[in-house]
């Protein structure tokens, strides 16, 4: 090779070298949001045939996304008090489920579930110690939270199950046949709206009747509304409580106890895990 195609050939290979290389296409961003297969407290029983949550044991949902925390803060949505349930839609894969109709247990389970996934495992909540006053955080361990699938009817009680998926139990003063059915994400939404307005114009608290007023189904087979509420609003006391019981060993539902022991004196103590704003809404 002659000495000007040798300088020739070096110049090109040192050419060659200076030359940025062009970089690799950067790898896709898309991700596709895992889910999960939430167990229900109902295990499908107590639904109408036609409602899509009908003999089912678990339901499909989301996890969490900064999208769908966008719900939790939408002033929109919280001033009308339908944030929640608009998460509940939102996460749920199912778009035939309506929150509105999911038994107040199901829904539960739903919200417990969505709250793991967008914020984790621990619920960090002051706590005032019952035995010594002292004030002082406690994590909550959400996942350690046991499912109560209620009391079947017949288990050692005066409840049975109808064909329509509603309970009879006889009271015992007035030895009435009441029945009743479970309670719904729209019958809470309304007992909170009564309670709210019955607030506003400072009237007393009816929770209690409120309450069975909107599950009762009849009375000795009485369908009215108007009679079945002036009954409630004069049944004997017992017979209220006695059904206001009834209600709740038969309803399935998230079991929100857990023990909590006092950092300052060691007392344990049993308690609900609180739903305050930091549930769903942690500083």
């Amino acid at each position: 090779m002659s000495r000007n195609k040798q300088r020739t050939a070096a110049a090109t290979d040192a050419v060659a070298a200076t030359v940025p290389t062009t970089p690799a296409a950067p790898a896709s961003l898309s991700y596709v949001t895992p889910t999960e297969f939430v167990e229900l407290p109902s295990r499908g029983q107590f639904y109408p045939t036609d409602h899509p949550l009908h003999g089912k044991d678990v339901i499909e949902m989301r996890y969490m996304t900064a999208k769908d925390e966008d719900i939790l803060t939408s002033p929109a949505l919280l001033k009308k008090g339908i944030a929640i349930d608009r998460l509940i839609q939102n996460l749920v894969v199912d778009t035939n489920v309506n929150p509105g109709n999911l038994l107040i247990g199901d829904k539960n389970a739903m919200l417990l579930a969505a709250r793991i996934s967008g914020y984790g495992e621990q619920y960090p909540v002051a706590l005032q110690c019952n035995s010594c006053g002292e004030v002082a955080q406690h994590d909550f361990n959400l996942a350690e939270l046991q499912l109560n699938h209620g009391i079947q009817p017949g288990e050692g009680n005066n409840v049975s199950l109808t064909e329509h998926g509603t309970f009879i139990a006889e009271l015992p003063v007035t030895k009435f046949s009441a029945e009743f059915r479970l309670l719904t994400g729209e019958d809470e939404s309304y007992l909170q709206q009564s309670a709210e307005k019955l607030k506003k114009y400072s009237l007393p608290e009816a929770s209690a009747t409120s309450l069975l007023k909107r599950l009762v189904v009849t009375i000795n087979g009485v369908e009215s509304s108007s009679e079945i509420s002036n009954f409630i609003d004069n049944m004997p006391a017992q017979d209220a409580r006695f059904l206001r019981a009834c209600v709740q060993i038969v309803t399935p539902n998230v079991d929100m106890s857990q023990e909590v022991e006092c950092s300052s004196c060691g007392a344990v103590t049993e308690m609900e895990v609180p739903f305050t704003s930091e549930f769903f809404w942690p500083q």
